[in-house]
């Protein structure tokens, strides 16, 4: 459960901040502005606080999404996107929040290049630039920060799964180490080593590919 829960909030995090991190690169004025204050009251919201709102909003008042529960895949794939949407939300709120500042920065630092300098007066189009060449040359620091925040959320997993009454690693894990039951402390140790170090190889594969010059010979 925690793993389809983290990945899907890594997906969105990925996608939702390269596009906001972009758009305040290329537009500046209101619009960078504005994905600045986003960026903050990210940062700034603990996730506690995001979890109990959304959980009063919109099951609570709404009646739009379960307050608690897990549905599998398997068995329902509706009701599954319907009880891990609150939760996906209060993991990817912060992330959001980082990547979208880191690859802010690295896009600006790029298209104040002097190669971009040189493809605009080419003729190449401002979209061909970004997606092409700008944003493949910024990702590098972007990826690197998405790989940490695939461990914050894991280990921010006890406090979601507390909230959504989701049956996960989390609780696994805090139920592990109120009985001392080390055998399975040293399992569930093993199995978050094992993940992080294969999200970090997934990471940098995507950056050697994504920008060949970060490739190590």
């Amino acid at each position: 459960m925690t793993l389809s829960v983290v990945l899907v909030a890594l997906l969105l995090v990925a996608v939702v901040s390269v596009v906001l991190g972009v758009t305040a690169a290329i537009r500046g004025g209101v619009v960078d502005r504005v994905v600045q204050l986003v960026s903050l009251v990210g940062l700034v919201l603990p996730a506690l606080l995001v979890a109990i709102l959304l959980v009063v909003v919109f099951s609570v008042q709404l009646k739009l999404l379960p307050a608690t529960g897990f549905v599998p895949f398997a068995s329902n794939p509706v009701r599954w996107a319907a009880s891990i949407t609150l939760p996906v939300i209060v993991l990817s709120l912060s992330g959001v929040a980082n990547i979208a500042s880191q690859v802010r920065g690295s896009m600006l630092d790029e298209l104040r290049k002097d190669y971009v300098r040189t493809l605009t007066t080419r003729g190449i189009s401002t979209r061909s630039i970004v997606l092409k060449h700008a944003l493949r040359n910024a990702s590098g620091p972007a990826l690197t920060v998405l790989s940490l925040e695939f461990i914050a959320m894991l280990g921010g997993a006890l406090i979601i799964e507390k909230v959504f009454a989701l049956p996960g690693y989390g609780i696994f894990s805090f139920t592990s180490s109120i009985q001392s039951d080390i055998p399975v402390i040293m399992g569930i140790t093993l199995f978050a080593v094992l993940l992080v170090v294969g999200v970090n190889l997934l990471v940098d594969l995507a950056a050697g590919w994504l920008n060949p010059k970060a490739r190590s010979f």
